[in-house]
């Protein structure tokens, strides 16, 4: 019991949540988006290609986007900033 308490503590203590595919499904991105292709959006891998500002995509990951890929806009997603952070640097390494 004290080393599951311990491994607790050391998990609580590591920081933020990270986030991944698993968060990604969560939130209903896989509902548009694939890692490996395009679907109604284009590919985690290939936005991760294009590069860009992790700010930038937390931003249009909240708000929403129109015409960054092609005629579908983004709709805006219920999702908190430090969660669009999350995602936003999980989709950026997928390089």
């Amino acid at each position: 019991m004290k080393h599951l308490l311990l491994a607790l503590a050391c998990v609580a203590a590591a920081g933020p949540a990270v986030a991944d595919e698993g968060m990604a499904k969560a939130k209903n991105c896989l509902a548009c988006h694939s890692v490996e292709k395009k679907m109604v959006g284009p590919s985690f891998k290939d936005i991760a290609a294009k590069g860009g500002d992790a700010g930038k995509l937390a931003d249009s990951i909240k708000n929403g986007s129109k015409g960054k890929w092609g005629a579908i806009p983004m709709p805006p997603n219920r999702v908190s900033d430090e969660e669009a952070q999350q995602l936003a640097a999980w989709v950026l390494s997928l390089k």
